[in-house]
């Protein structure tokens, strides 16, 4: 497999694979397309006006590490929002009570469960990172295909509409619709079969070494991988030399 990096850039941004001409590019959704700058501060907001108070910094620190930890109990032959027996909205609620142990809180209330999980849906709680739009039709002008395929539960068709996202895609594969998880191979393989396109003809695009860049190449896909810590991180940069020079697409 052959791997190409940008000088001086080798840690945040990758890509390998490479030979037929791109006609389609798939991309992960969260800290990939969008995130959420203020998530600690939603969360502290709404705990405070349950009952339960915590430090914004300390709510930051914990979400990160209570993730990491559910992340390791992952199973990707098993969607881990439906597999959960109260669905999504129960996988969320136990997710918050660990963080509340975490944090050394009482247990929250499920209308505090409730609160966080319908403000993820709105607009406000997430921000669309500034090269996505202007990447997306630039590519999109090139006739490329654009798919996404994200581990999300079912509010991820909600969440693209109301950003203004959806339009730009046409296959959105996530993980609660499909049952199983990146990187399962199946769910690159629907989001391909949606776009007709082959692996071999496919770029995709995301921020998680293993969920992204090895599940897309053990379909046959190329990969890329940005890290969006890195400021100097930009997607129509970083995707433009697959298309110019070595993938055979053409402008126009």
């Amino acid at each position: 497999m052959v791997k190409l990096a940008r000088r001086g850039s080798e840690d945040s941004r990758r890509w390998r694979g490479g030979g037929d001409a791109l006609t389609a590019v798939t991309f992960d959704f969260t800290h990939t397309l969008v995130h959420s700058p203020h998530l600690a501060e939603i969360y502290s907001e709404v705990l405070r006006r349950h009952g339960l108070v915590a430090r914004v910094r300390d709510v930051e620190r914990e979400i990160r590490t209570v993730w990491r930890e559910f992340s390791c109990l992952a199973d990707p032959w098993r969607d881990r929002f439906t597999a959960h027996p109260r669905g999504a909205r129960g996988w969320w609620y136990r997710f918050l009570v660990r963080l509340c142990e975490s944090l050394e809180l009482d247990e929250p209330s499920r209308f505090a469960g409730a609160e966080l999980y319908d403000r993820f849906v709105q607009a406000e709680s997430w921000e669309v990172f500034p090269d996505v739009v202007p990447t997306l039709e630039s590519l999109r002008g090139r006739g490329l295909r654009l798919g996404l395929v994200s581990n999300w539960d079912h509010r991820l068709p909600r969440v693209l509409a109301n950003l203004g996202l959806d339009r730009h895609f046409e296959a959105v594969e996530y993980s609660s619709g499909c049952g199983i998880e990146k990187p399962h191979p199946g769910i690159f393989q629907r989001c391909l079969a949606s776009l007709k396109v082959l692996p071999a003809h496919a770029l995709h695009v995301g921020d998680s070494a293993v969920e992204d860049v090895e599940g897309a190449l053990a379909v046959g896909m190329r990969a890329m991988r940005v890290d969006r810590l890195d400021m100097r991180s930009h997607l129509g940069e970083i995707i433009a030399p697959m298309l110019d020079g070595r993938s055979g697409v053409s402008d126009g």
